[in-house]
């Protein structure tokens, strides 16, 4: 779902060949921050950089996964053409940089915005019952606390490796008309399921992690990427959690991504403080203490 607009204008700054760089602008708009520097390169005055930094945390922890839109930046004199930059921020790019072609190495500079944030979809939990009810196209039954659930052997079998060798023939509940399935709540079993069945579902905050668990202990490897991709795109879930469910379930890319974000001292001990801390592994524990001596060392 789209937002509206978010639109600003600077006013006016100088850009000098005598600065390498140069904080022009340090202004919050509507939950946007926006940290604006400019730069002329040294070999070359008539090239001039700048560069956007956005902080847009108020909003992610609204909701907003993405924004996208415009700027365009002016010189006042016209010693370079009105330019106008696509926008894309995302969680790995909070950054938007331009290189132009000045006529004069000081140039008095503004620029506008136009940003539209793009909100996750509330979720809608499925009709598990209906979602799981007879069909032509099912050929056996779960049965998971006393309820049924319809489904396909062959699909079942296409995407777990436990549903392959439940439905072999070395298995006597492969020659069964109706399977139990124990240890397990009918939600979190029909949740699983619904990731992958035709017309899926998706993963959000507060099942990503069940659905970990439960990838994992059926060997529905579908889930599991599902699920990573939930974490590294539109978890709103804090780091110390999310960093834990990296280490647990074996995503590398997640942990990376995590352990990045750790990079002061302070940042450190509140890692340590958390009640997460105690249950990571030695090995994530000595990537954060590595991170942290890498972005402090001189």
């Amino acid at each position: 779902m789209l937002g509206q607009p978010i639109e600003y204008k600077s006013g006016y700054h100088r850009v000098s060949g005598y600065f390498d760089e140069l904080v022009l602008e340090s202004k919050s708009n509507k939950d946007i921050k926006c940290i604006w520097i400019g730069s002329f390169f040294k070999y070359s005055p008539n090239q001039i950089f700048f560069t956007w930094k956005f902080d847009w945390d108020e909003l992610k922890s609204e909701g907003v996964y993405e924004i996208t839109g415009h700027i365009t930046v002016h010189s006042r004199n016209n010693w370079f053409r009105a330019t106008k930059i696509d926008v894309k921020l995302t969680e790995n790019n909070q950054e938007i940089t331009k290189e132009l072609r000045c006529s004069k190495s000081i140039s008095s500079v503004y620029y506008q915005y136009s940003l539209i944030p793009h909100y996750a979809p509330v979720p809608v939990k499925p009709s598990y019952d209906e979602m799981f009810a007879p069909s032509d196209q099912n050929d056996t039954i779960l049965v998971v606390e006393g309820k049924m659930l319809h489904v396909n052997k062959t699909f079942l079998s296409y995407h777990s490796e436990y549903f392959r060798a439940l439905f072999s023939s070395n298995f006597k509940e492969g020659q069964m008309d109706e399977i139990p399935i124990g240890d397990v709540s009918y939600e979190d079993f029909a949740l699983l399921l619904s990731i992958f069945y035709p017309n899926p579902s998706y993963p959000n905050d507060e099942t990503v992690e069940k659905l970990l668990e439960m990838g994992r202990r059926f060997l529905v490897s579908s889930a599991l990427s599902s699920a990573e991709h939930h974490l590294l795109n539109m978890s709103k879930i804090n780091d110390e959690k999310m960093l834990y469910l990296a280490d647990e379930y074996g995503m590398p890319t997640v942990l990376e991504k995590c352990i990045r974000k750790i990079n002061t001292l302070e940042k450190a001990r509140e890692l340590k403080r958390s009640e997460k801390y105690d249950r990571l592994s030695d090995k994530t524990k000595l990537k954060v203490y590595e991170c942290i001596v890498d972005s402090n060392s001189f």
